[in-house]
């Protein structure tokens, strides 16, 4: 069993969001996401599903091509194959994004090119 919290986990950088991995199997992965106000991961559209439960903060959650304002308290479940990314919007965003199965490293290239760019949706 893993424990911990946010206030353990917390860490801001200045170059892109923190992803703070607490657990991780091949079936599931569990990410503390702290972002600062702009920064986002990416849109990408790996071969899993991801539940992202906002915990402080307003943000913009992608889903296909529609995108969703987003607060504190709110969840959001984006099936697998579908385009998501989250962007804070205003102040600081923290969340939670579970991952079933965890995305592949080459399902993440699209988020490494996003970061690298600047850009919410590289596409």
């Amino acid at each position: 069993m893993v424990t911990t919290s946010l206030d353990a986990e917390r860490a801001y950088v200045e170059d892109g969001f923190s992803a703070q991995t607490i657990h991780e199997t091949e079936r599931q992965k569990v990410v503390l996401g702290y972002f600062e106000p702009g920064q986002f991961i990416p849109v990408h559209a790996p071969d899993s599903d991801v539940a992202i439960t906002v915990l402080s903060g307003e943000g913009t959650v992608r889903d296909g091509d529609d995108e969703y304002s987003v607060e504190s308290g709110d969840v959001v479940a984006v099936p697998a194959g579908d385009e998501r990314g989250i962007r804070a919007d205003g102040g600081r965003l923290e969340a939670t994004l579970v991952t079933a199965p965890p995305p592949t490293d080459a399902e993440h290239d699209p988020v490494r090119r996003g970061l690298k760019r600047g850009e919410f949706d590289p596409e």
